[in-house]
């Protein structure tokens, strides 16, 4: 599939791939939307809540939204993209990851870019209601990368799931955690690691076995806490370890469905390798599309809707861009 050529041209203060990024974080308005909320009992006796917005028009077609790192469904760019696919005819399932929905989860793991079996669980909840004969996938940045490795690291999956996105998708993890690591992202990499350091100790108490005072200390930049905690807690023998065995780009080969991919040049988050453009060349199921323009999940055009919202909306109704 050729690269797609984007068209996508904001106006001034959103040609700054830093501006565009915080106001679309921090600023933009949210959405007005309607959540029912229901709680997922996962198979290891933890849980994960869904946030589900039903459409009107609904046409028996459902879509999965994946939030980032430290996000939740409440956030703007889920609500926002949930909104215009409600208002075209899909019901939406907003997942909130275990720890994500406001409650500590239970079990020691939590949740990680790779940790596909918490959306395996997801999907089959869904196929157990018996009334979506259509399921899309769309992830956002750490939930890009799940679903796409989710969508290659399989022989098989329902024949329900036709079609997948991918919104600033880090498709190589260390390579993403070394340009986070660069001086001009420390505002993005603090606000993460405060974030995570808030939800260790919170699971101190519960797991003192496993989580104590003097590597809480340690944590003090994203690679060590995904050396003390997210590694040992999912399996891993240490960050770099993680890393390598879940960075989707692996897995691309072996994706079989059509996937739309958005990542903007100018996004800091990124690494080179987050650009396949001669794999992308030559895989008929992979749409790349790379705008000079949009940050990271920051594709601005009104505050009402989003670059990345219309693409996604006109990929799943059409597979064509």
């Amino acid at each position: 599939m050729p690269l797609i050529q984007s068209n996508y041209k904001p106006n001034f203060p959103f040609k700054n791939g830093h501006f565009s990024t915080i106001y679309s974080a921090k600023l933009r308005p949210s959405p007005t939307l309607e959540q029912q909320r229901e709680r997922l009992q996962l198979p290891d006796g933890d849980f994960m809540d869904i946030d589900w917005s039903f459409s009107e028009k609904s046409q028996q077609k459902v879509a999965v939204l994946l939030h980032g790192l430290e996000g939740n469904a409440q956030r703007a760019y889920i609500k926002g993209q949930a909104k215009i696919l409600v208002e075209n005819g899909w019901d939406v399932a907003a997942v909130n990851f275990r720890g994500c929905s406001g409650e500590t989860n239970l079990s020691y793991q939590s949740y990680n870019a790779g940790k596909t079996d918490d959306l395996e669980a997801v999907i089959n909840s869904i196929l157990k209601k018996d009334k979506y004969t259509e399921i899309a996938l769309v992830g956002f940045s750490l939930g890009g990368n799940l679903l796409l490795k989710y969508l290659g690291e399989r022989e098989s999956f329902p024949k329900e799931i036709k079609k997948a996105v991918a919104i600033s998708t880090p498709l190589n993890l260390k390579g993403s955690l070394e340009s986070l690591n660069q001086f001009y992202n420390w505002v993005y990499r603090n606000s993460f690691l405060i974030n995570l350091r808030k939800k260790y100790k919170a699971k101190m108490k519960d797991f003192p076995e496993k989580m104590t005072l003097s590597d809480y200390k340690k944590i003090k930049s994203l690679e060590a806490f995904d050396n003390l905690y997210t590694a040992p807690a999912h399996g891993f023998k240490d960050a770099f370890d993680y890393y390598e065995k879940n960075s989707s780009l692996q897995f691309f080969p072996n994706i079989k469905i059509p996937v739309y991919i958005l990542n903007a040049e100018n996004d800091s988050f990124l690494s080179s390798e987050c650009y396949p453009i001669a794999l992308a060349s030559k895989m008929k199921n992979v749409h790349l599309e790379i705008p000079k323009y949009g940050g990271h999940v920051g594709f601005h055009q009104t505050n009402k809707l989003y670059y990345s919202e219309k693409r996604t909306l006109e990929f799943l109704n059409n597979s064509s861009l």
